[in-house]
């Protein structure tokens, strides 16, 4: 599985636990409403300071959000 895919699948599961729209966290993370469902699509990939601001928004250490995708890669490659 390729890395964007995989982030925009842990992006929208944090997104989603939070009860937050595509549109409140770009709006909480100071992004364009339209790039949170860019990014869990696998149309964008963004940059370790977006990462940074948008795991600020959901609570989420960015460490944490990136082993998720790191877990998610690896159980795809078996």
């Amino acid at each position: 599985m390729e890395i964007a895919k995989a982030f925009g699948i842990v992006l929208k599961k944090y997104r989603t636990n939070k009860g937050f729209s595509q549109e409140k966290l770009a709006l909480m993370c100071n992004l364009d409403r339209t790039y949170i469902g860019l990014l869990e699509r696998a149309q964008r990939q963004p940059s370790l300071t977006t990462i940074f601001k948008i795991c600020k928004v959901l609570e989420v250490r960015p460490s944490e959000f990136i082993n998720e995708i790191e877990n998610i890669i690896h159980q795809h490659k078996k």
